[in-house]
């Protein structure tokens, strides 16, 4: 896999990246995101990508200057795309100078971008098979190849060789993701490679090839003399192997298994299988996920939908943290029964996410104040399982409510008194809570709530009173007809206004004004 760093310091550009390209299909994955050159030239450091698809104008360090920095590092060669808002002739004469590889303008066509990426994995491939390369490092190009099915006929036998297989030997791919959540340490290959040494025998070969920061494919290969122990040796193995990463890293480790084949050129169904497998992790229990168990599963792809996100808004806008624990405890319950799929999850969060933003937004506040809910957004769904999302998950709701308890309590106590004045002005119009709280950009409910706090009484009662009290004194003192009275204090329906005239003084409007008028009789006389 070609590792790929974005680099933009809009986040949904970048988000928007992940869907917009078939990175699989192109031998592709995004190892790393960064919002500003100088934090890209960190992540490059120690991501060592491929590929860096960039912006231009940045704040602290910009495109043309991340580039340079790059050029001017040893350890380095990556491939630059830029990709910029602007049509500038002068950038883009400088990004050729520095062998940037194209220039594509805002917004990015799919096609064009997936043609240049194209020509950059090409460019990039090339390029090692023609680079001097230390024996160890030679293998795991030649194992990249095999499991991506571009090993060419002619050349099995010598690739075979290389790797110490012959046509007695079978082979299994399995995928290795270190599960540390938001805290994922960078283990490298060789630290991977090391701590399996000593599992190694006369039964089994074990190749690791990192795949990304976190996550490597492991080969293992198997003798066949040894088949007909086959199937249990590699079940007591594949488990040894997960005891010791999980033991020796201190971590959560899961392995996904593909099925064993028994000819080179069906390594890439094997790995295709391991990683099908990877899509069940938020499905199935135990750390070891074999292809074989789970393939006629089917795994829900949908988000969750608004009665699940609704009341998790609401609990953190109520400060009901035991009603968003158990909203949160519920739909991971849902995840995992329903087997939902790492982007159906993902996706079902960066829509509570999206929602609880929205109501930070109205409240006059921003995303600088959900600096976990940022980041859990930015991972994505690598390096997670159900236990460990949902812990800082919780995490960030935590702060997320915190943050809107404060920008709450930043508003003045006086902005239910503007309410309250609105309501005492606007009374004779078609208002409701609904349209008072999008006035006012709050959330009907806690409105409704926030209300009866304050004033001890419902909000529809008070609108009620206000308008009944109005038809008295319009009642008093003009002659207005009963159905322009009704629609002069609000009411649509003037039959309505009587019913409710009555139901609070006991009494018709017509009623009270015969009786006015027979009271100003008495005292005239």
């Amino acid at each position: 896999m070609l590792k790929v760093l974005l680099v933009d310091d809009e986040m949904f550009i970048r988000k928007g990246m992940y869907e917009l390209i078939d990175w699989h299909s192109l031998g592709m994955e995004i190892a790393g995101e960064a919002e500003n050159g100088l934090e890209a030239l960190k992540k490059a450091e120690c991501l060592q990508p491929d590929i860096i698809i960039t912006d231009i104008r940045m704040p602290i360090l910009d495109g043309l200057e991340l580039i340079r920095a790059v050029a001017n590092s040893p350890t380095m060669e990556p491939v630059f795309i830029i990709i910029s808002g602007y049509h500038d002739f002068k950038y883009a004469q400088q990004a050729i100078r520095y062998g940037v590889q194209d220039y594509i303008l805002k917004p990015i066509d799919d096609e064009e971008m997936t043609a240049t990426l194209q020509k950059s994995a090409d460019l990039i491939r090339n390029k090692r098979k023609h680079a001097f390369l230390a024996e160890e490092q030679a293998s795991r190009i030649m194992l990249k190849d095999m499991i991506k099915g571009q090993v060419r006929k002619e050349d099995e036998n010598r690739y075979a060789d290389m790797l110490g297989m012959d046509r007695q030997t079978s082979l299994m791919l399995v995928l290795i993701e270190i599960l540390t959540g938001a805290e994922i340490k960078h283990i490298t290959v060789q630290h991977v490679s090391d701590l399996l040494q000593g599992l190694e025998g006369d039964v089994f070969h074990l190749y690791v090839i990192e795949e990304q920061r976190g996550r490597f494919a492991l080969v293992l290969l198997c003798k066949e003399s040894h088949k007909k122990h086959r199937k249990e040796n590699i079940e007591d193995q594949i488990q040894k192997i997960q005891n010791r990463l999980s033991e020796q890293l201190q971590a959560d480790v899961a392995l996904y298994a593909g099925t064993m084949v028994n000819d080179m050129s069906d390594a890439p169904r094997s790995y295709a299988e391991a990683d099908e497998a990877s899509r069940h992790k938020f499905a199935e229990h135990g750390n070891v996920i074999w292809y074989s168990e789970v393939k006629d599963k089917p795994l829900y792809v949908f988000n969750v939908n608004h009665e699940v996100v609704d009341p998790l808004i609401l609990s953190l806008e109520e400060r009901n943290r035991v009603a968003c624990h158990t909203v949160v405890e519920e739909m991971f319950k849902l995840f995992h029964s329903r087997r939902f799929s790492p982007q159906a999850v993902t996706g079902s969060l960066v829509r509570c996410m999206t929602g609880i933003l929205a109501v930070v937004h109205e409240m006059g506040g921003s995303e600088a104040g959900l600096q976990q809910l940022k980041s859990l957004a930015e991972q994505g769904q690598d390096g997670w399982n159900l236990r460990l999302l949902k812990e800082a998950f919780v995490v960030a709701l935590e702060e997320a409510e915190q943050y809107i308890a404060q920008l709450r309590s930043e508003q003045s106590k006086g902005d239910i008194n503007k309410i309250k004045r609105y309501i005492d002005s606007h009374y004779m119009e078609n208002i409701s809570l609904k349209s008072i709280a999008a006035e006012f950009y709050m959330n009907p409910v806690y409105l409704g709530r926030l209300f009866r706090k304050s004033y001890n009484q419902y909000f529809n009662e008070y609108l009620l009173h206000l308008r009944i009290q109005e038809a008295q004194k319009l009642l008093r003192q003009t002659d207005l007809r009963m159905y322009e009275v009704a629609a002069r204090i609000g009411f649509q329906n003037a039959d309505y206004f009587v019913t409710q005239f009555e139901k609070i003084l006991n009494m018709t409007p017509t009623a009270y004004r015969n009786l006015l008028k027979e009271e100003g009789l008495r005292g005239a006389e």
